[in-house]
């Protein structure tokens, strides 16, 4: 089931998806449906070698690969991805920042999807299902909402919730969407839409570059449910007054950039096709 997308003065309206019960949502119908493109995961950490043996034991046995984007670290988060996942990849992290790591990771993706979670044990792999689900239902770009119904946060402080809060109303009020969230980096995506997201940001305003240029290029937008932990080990580089500034400025300044064409989604013989090729 896909949102309804409208238009009004030229900008994309994204209606929210009708409240359906439980996590019975995206739920495909079969496990070779959920299996039948290839999905990549991108995991970007530095110095989250404890946190690993967390994430890792919640992703599905049926992922095509797994990326972890090093950033340079200087604990043993490598030796450890290598020791619990041997066929993973490791890339290393020329740049600095958040949104560098996931765009070193989406370069070096191979599957049809590619799914971005992070690597402090925040967010949990068994949900990969219901973004994989939305999309083989039709969706062009999944995002993870901890404030839609059956979503949640054990780690949302006052001073981010209210943030998120001002700032997702500034991306609705200008873009014409319906986010529930704004700030989460809990999201997947269809791997041919990497032209269109174009994904040129440093730091954590990652997901807001990839929110709104989703909704100015007409991308079908769901929302799924998802709940966010607190940090298993060590601390966050987050801040909120500082991120939340260049969050700020990233919304206006996407603003004033034009969108970019959707290409048309491969026919089914096209992808059996490239399946046989590969």
């Amino acid at each position: 089931m896909s949102p309804e997308i409208t238009k009004h003065s030229g900008k994309p309206q994204i209606h929210a998806l009708r409240p359906l019960p439980g996590v019975e949502r995206f739920t495909p119908v079969t496990p070779h449906l959920a299996i039948s493109p290839t999905v990549s995961v991108v995991i970007p950490a530095m110095n989250e070698a404890e946190n690993l043996p967390h994430v890792f034991a919640t992703l599905p046995h049926w992922i095509h690969e797994i990326i972890l984007v090093d950033g340079n670290s200087t604990d043993d988060t490598v030796a450890v991805a290598r020791r619990l996942r041997p066929n993973l990849r490791v890339v290393q992290q020329r740049g600095k920042g958040k949104g560098d790591a996931l765009r070193t990771g989406f370069a070096a993706c191979t599957g049809d999807i590619i799914v971005m979670i992070d690597a402090d044990g925040s967010t949990d792999g068994r949900e990969i299902i219901y973004f994989v689900g939305a999309l083989l239902t039709g969706a062009d770009f999944v995002k993870g909402s901890r404030y839609a119904s059956g979503g949640g946060s054990d780690d949302l402080t006052f001073s981010r919730r209210l943030g998120n809060s001002v700032l997702r109303g500034m991306v609705n009020r200008i873009y014409g969407t319906r986010y529930t969230d704004l700030c989460y980096g809990y999201n997947a995506f269809w791997t041919r839409h990497l032209d269109v997201l174009d994904l040129d940001c440093e730091g954590f305003e990652v997901e807001t570059v990839l929110n709104i240029r989703a909704a100015k290029a007409g991308l079908r937008v769901h929302e799924v449910p998802s709940h966010e932990r607190c940090r298993i080990h060590g601390e966050s580089n987050l801040r909120v007054v500082r991120d939340g500034w260049r969050v700020l400025r990233t919304i206006m300044r996407e603003w004033r950039r034009p969108p970019v064409e959707v290409a048309p989604a491969p026919s089914s013989a096209q992808r059996a096709a490239d399946q046989g090729a590969a």
